[in-house]
């Protein structure tokens, strides 16, 4: 299992809430699954990069994540993510 780290800071919601309707779809096409969301993120330690929405994504593996990320039929969706504000996407495995 491995897990990417998902940082959203928003500036249009219209594509946010777009992306939000497919996302799930376009994650378990991977075998990929929202393990955590959440717009109140806590600091324990540092001083982060200002976010809007934090999320923990889990997948089988390393080679699952990237072709979620790679997947031509799943470029619409990613689109309307990027499109939702600067998006940044750590992977940890």
């Amino acid at each position: 299992m491995v897990y990417a780290y998902v940082t959203l800071i928003l500036t249009n919601k219209a594509s946010f809430d777009a992306y939000r309707e497919q996302a799930g779809t376009a994650l378990k096409k991977h075998g990929g699954a929202v393990v955590a969301a959440s717009p109140n993120a806590t600091v324990l330690e540092g001083t982060p990069a200002k976010t809007d929405i934090s999320v923990i994504l889990s997948f089988p593996d390393k080679e699952a994540a990237v072709a979620w990320r790679e997947d031509p039929e799943l470029a619409h969706i990613h689109a309307l993510r990027q499109g939702a504000g600067e998006t940044t996407i750590v992977l940890v495995a």
